[in-house]
């Protein structure tokens, strides 16, 4: 399937700014706090399409607003399912510099659950003056650029993946075992979950990597020799430059992503500098791999 088939109807609605041929775009003149209801649902195939969107001049969203567009693209979960973000709504998930909200290592959000999240909005709140840009890798580009012997190897394959190699010890030290209302589970535990390697997305139908180095732990029913060569293989890959967009943030600016087709990283490259940035997530489904939609 290709998206730029896709794209006419999008770009009709939106006033985008492709920032290449096959992934990302800017939207400039849009207020995402006062929307209409074909501009949500143009949001929402734009998305599909174009993996990442950068929303600019949204100065005047806070927190309750950010929540509300939110609602209005799909279901918004609480922030996370164990980090305690403080004197902020339970939707929101606060990075602050200054306690230790970092994000820099590849990862796609919350893929330690049974159902990652679809979507994540993210606001800048605090912005240092230079520094601190956010990567984003098309993880559909990425399994489509790969040979066709390693696509159909990995298609079978499934992964763990762990949050407790990244929250384990917060979980217990910080939060006593007791963690955040997730789906209607309390977390006092982060159990390993399998997803598989490759993922079929639900709207779209095409196929996308879903391994990434911050919770995967390891490839079901090989070796662990052959499971870290063949993640250390996927993960260059996926983070190759003609597969990565880089965003260089500005006051007022809204990323979105859609978590299904993506992996991110955020650059801590500013010292001691402050920088804070407000997220919240919409619902996901369980991934699906070929196998399975096959079936």
């Amino acid at each position: 399937m290709s998206i730029l088939s896709e794209r006419p109807s999008v770009s009709t609605q939106l006033p985008l700014a492709p920032l290449g041929p096959n992934f990302g775009a800017e939207i400039h003149g849009l207020d995402l706090a006062r929307l209409d209801d074909d501009q949500v649902l143009a949001l929402r195939e734009a998305l599909v399409a174009y993996k990442v969107l950068f929303v600019r001049g949204q100065q005047g969203l806070d927190d309750a607003a950010q929540i509300e567009f939110g609602r209005r693209l799909g279901e918004v979960t609480v922030g996370h399912p164990v980090h305690d973000s403080g004197d902020v709504a339970p939707e929101v998930y606060a990075l602050d510099s200054q306690d230790n909200g970092f994000a820099d290592v590849w990862h796609t959000d919350v893929t330690f659950v049974r159902r990652p999240p679809a979507i994540s909005v993210l606001r800048a709140v605090v912005l240092p003056p230079t520094g601190g840009d956010t990567n984003w890798a098309d993880s559909q580009l990425a399994y489509e650029s790969l040979s066709p012997g390693l696509r159909t190897h990995i298609d079978t394959l499934t992964a763990v993946h762990d949050g407790s190699r990244e929250f384990g010890y917060y979980l217990a030290q910080h939060r006593q075992g007791q963690g955040n209302l997730w789906e209607g589970e309390v977390f006092t535990a982060l159990t390993p979950v399998e997803h598989p390697v490759v993922r079929v997305h639900p709207e779209s139908g095409r196929k996308g990597l879903f391994v990434n180095p911050g919770f995967t732990s390891h490839i079901v029913g090989v070796s662990e020799h052959e499971s870290r060569g063949l993640l250390d293989i996927l993960y260059a890959h996926l983070t190759k430059p003609e597969h990565v967009v880089r965003h260089r943030w500005q006051a007022g600016d809204v990323a979105l992503w859609d978590n299904r087709s993506t992996a991110h990283y955020a650059n801590r490259d500013y010292g001691d500098q402050h920088r804070v940035m407000h997220r919240i997530t919409l619902r996901g489904d369980t991934p699906r791999g070929p196998a399975t939609v096959a079936g």
